[in-house]
């Protein structure tokens, strides 16, 4: 693979809004942007008046229409270091695809195929190629979870599918695939994991965890954790959290994209 990790570390004194699973809704994207107080510049960079930044809890891209435009907007804010993402089982399939290995492209990564194969027919095959070395690099450059931190103290932790409080501030093969995956139980009949819920084990309170991947109706919090994966490709919505403030923010989609439940 040769790359490195970003850092996973997060200054948080002037704020950071971090965002649930986009999977490719870009609309609602940009929407809840603009209700957190983002605005465009001339430059087509968005930044906070207050210096605010923005998290992403991976799966930006998948199940939704606009893949590449999600994935632009993070290779374009992480440059600028507008932005962060941490890595996510949807972006670690991606990132894999884009570097040629045999992967499947099931649950809506397959869209992600289709919308390169339209933009390579539409700009040509050298601008395409360009892009797809830049998505991967910065697909598989993402950290399994982000300490977020206050004068120098990390009270919070960005994870895209739960985190054990063992593995916080650690990297390796096996607390990568448990951020990106949780506690997976197996394999059901509709090829989905059995997720168990880590959070339910958990013996500590802090430092927060906020995390995504499994849809909920509503943002939901237990032992000192937040879920805010509501769904949103799924006819649900987006939602933000908004730290160190403990404020949430969501908009509705505009359609079930996916054309199934969560």
């Amino acid at each position: 693979m040769g790359n490195r990790l970003r850092s996973n570390i997060m200054a948080a004194d002037k704020g950071v809004d971090i965002i649930g699973d986009v999977h490719a809704c870009h609309e609602e994207f940009l929407e809840i942007l603009t209700l957190l107080g983002y605005v465009c510049g001339a430059d087509g960079l968005y930044r906070h008046p207050e210096g605010r930044l923005l998290l992403s809890l991976g799966d930006i891209t998948s199940r939704g229409p606009q893949s590449i435009k999600m994935l632009d907007f993070f290779l374009r804010h992480i440059a600028a270091g507008l932005a962060e993402m941490v890595d996510s089982n949807h972006g670690w399939k991606i990132a894999r695809w884009l570097d040629g290995r045999k992967v499947t492209l099931a649950h809506g990564d397959e869209k992600v195929e289709e919308e390169f194969r339209r933009y390579e027919a539409e700009v040509g095959r050298k601008e395409a190629h360009e892009l797809r070395e830049k998505c991967r690099e910065m697909l598989f450059a993402s950290p399994s979870h982000m300490l977020l931190k206050l004068e120098g103290r990390t009270e919070a932790v960005a994870v895209h599918a739960g985190i054990r409080d063992e593995y916080i501030g650690k990297e390796s093969p096996a607390i990568r695939n448990f951020c990106r995956y949780g506690d997976v139980a197996g394999i059901g009949a509709d090829g989905r994991p059995i997720r168990k819920d880590w959070t339910e084990e958990r013996k500590r309170s802090h430092p927060l965890i906020v995390w995504g991947h499994d849809p909920r109706p509503e943002p939901e919090r237990k032992n000192g954790a937040i879920n805010i994966d509501q769904g949103c490709v799924f006819g649900g919505c987006l939602t933000a959290y908004r730290f160190p403030e403990d404020k949430l923010v969501s908009v509705p989609a505009r359609k079930n994209y996916a054309g199934q439940e969560a």
